[in-house]
């Protein structure tokens, strides 16, 4: 699984997500922040769309900021993800920007990653519930019964 964040606040969160002790660390690759959530969706057409295809064993997460305009930006992006291969991208983020999640639990956005993973490894949705990342319910569900197996 390959996963693009949009800056490095969403960064952040996904290598504390590889710090959670029950991740396969090579199943799992954080590429470099994107540099903004149209450079993810940009990045994702003239590079990943090949890859995926390529490799049909791959899987992409897309972590973006959705600004709150979680079904605008979400629509954008399904609407550009090819058939052959929207059952293995997944787009996920926070409501807002992370960084008000961070203030709002309180802990570090690597330790908000670490507990996102643990939540999946054990199929609890605490912390996926929190207001600024429920949106994410049905994608993450999609995530998690795709990936389960190969990142834990």
């Amino acid at each position: 699984m390959i996963v693009l964040p949009e800056d490095d606040a969403n960064r952040q969160i996904a290598n504390g997500f590889l710090l959670d002790p029950s991740i396969k660390p090579r199943n799992i690759q954080v590429l470099n922040p994107a540099g903004g959530w149209g450079k993810v969706l940009d990045s994702f057409l003239e590079v990943h769309v090949a890859g995926l295809r390529k490799w049909p064993q791959r899987h992409l997460v897309l972590l973006i900021d959705f600004d709150e305009h979680v079904e605008a930006r979400t629509q954008q992006f399904f609407s550009q993800f090819p058939e052959d291969v929207r059952d293995r991208v997944f787009l996920l983020g926070t409501q807002g920007e992370p960084e008000p999640l961070r203030k709002q639990c309180g802990d570090s956005l690597e330790n908000i990653g670490k507990a996102l993973a643990a939540e999946c490894y054990l199929d609890e949705t605490s912390l996926w519930h929190h207001p600024l990342l429920a949106h994410n319910a049905a994608e993450r569900a999609r995530l998690n019964t795709k990936v389960k197996s190969i990142l834990f």
